[in-house]
């Protein structure tokens, strides 16, 4: 367990979430405060940083997440990423960031229908993501909870998320590397598991490291509370004075992540949402187009579980 932080995160709890208190279970094992956040709050600025945890928010009618984008705490919430401020998606949080244009392509039906309810490994790649600094390379475990978790995004979009260091975990082997078929037990497109908007500040992920936290399911997920933590008390020391300059690893590290990822030294473009940060027509199909796109199930139901 970590020593208290002083920081607070808010958990935003939508009517169908059923995570909220996992979050908040591992935050206290860890030491760090947390505060539910209901989905009709509009006034975020007392929250250092935001969680939107798994579950079925609105019965995941229409699609995942498609509901819960129009709540008041989401237009909050996006003033709220704009700013810079960390935000993390986790499963049904994952898909309601995608639907409401913070995050790119769309959370799709498991490849064969099949909901998912077990471990995976995952290999951490070079990002510019602020809710994990673990090396590149990097293979962790963690817990899979979903029926819709197929990531899926256009060939555009897929090679901005590439070149732009935004794809952050991929489901892997235990030795790190991918099967020919690939390692993506739910089909996703090119494995991936996490991603993140060009900033860093905003990520999302289907696995659930709020689960991998107290030893029971191994406590890989800490690096994800961890990480964040120390980005945010570093610039709070900054901001008080208590330190002269930024550390200079720490300064430098979403550029030489986004190097690592053959991004170029370009000026961030994340406060203006671009096409790759907003879901497009082919980012976001709806229930015609989604039955077309590779990997889709044939049939697209709109009920059911998501985790």
């Amino acid at each position: 367990m970590s020593e208290p932080s002083g920081l607070n995160f808010g958990i935003v709890t939508f009517p169908g979430s059923n995570c909220e208190q996992d979050v908040m279970a591992a935050l206290t094992y860890l030491g760090y405060q947390g505060s539910y956040v209901w989905h009709d709050q509009v006034e975020l600025d007392g929250y250092d940083a935001l969680i939107l945890p798994g579950g079925f928010s609105y019965g995941d009618y229409l699609r995942c997440g498609a509901i819960a984008r129009f709540s008041p705490v989401m237009r909050a919430l996006q003033d709220y990423a704009a700013a810079g401020r960390p935000v993390l998606g986790i499963c049904n949080g994952f898909q309601i960031l995608t639907e409401a244009g913070l995050l790119p392509g769309v959370l799709m039906r498991n490849r064969g229908l099949k909901f998912l309810c077990q471990s995976v490994w995952l290999r951490v790649e070079a990002s510019v993501c602020q809710w994990l600094d673990l090396q590149p390379g990097s293979v962790i475990e963690l817990p899979i909870n979903h029926f819709d978790g197929n990531f899926y995004c256009d060939d555009l979009t897929l090679g901005r998320l590439e070149a732009k260091g935004q794809v952050v975990l991929r489901y892997t082997a235990a030795d790190g590397l991918a099967a020919q078929s690939g390692a993506a037990p739910n089909g996703s497109l090119s494995d991936i598991a996490g991603i993140c908007n060009e900033r860093g500040n905003v990520f999302g992920l289907m696995p659930h490291p709020e689960r991998a936290t107290d030893g029971l399911n191994g406590s890989d997920g800490q690096h994800f509370f961890a990480a964040i933590v120390r980005r945010l008390a570093a610039q709070a020391a900054i901001q008080a004075g208590t330190v002269g300059t930024p550390d200079a690893a720490d300064a430098a590290g979403a550029t030489d992540a986004a190097d690592a990822a053959g991004t170029p030294d370009t000026p961030d473009t994340a406060d203006t949402p671009d096409t790759a940060d907003t879901p497009d027509a082919a980012d976001t199909p709806d229930a015609a187009t989604a039955a077309t796109a590779p990997n889709a199930p044939g049939v697209v139901a709109t009920e059911g579980v998501s985790g």
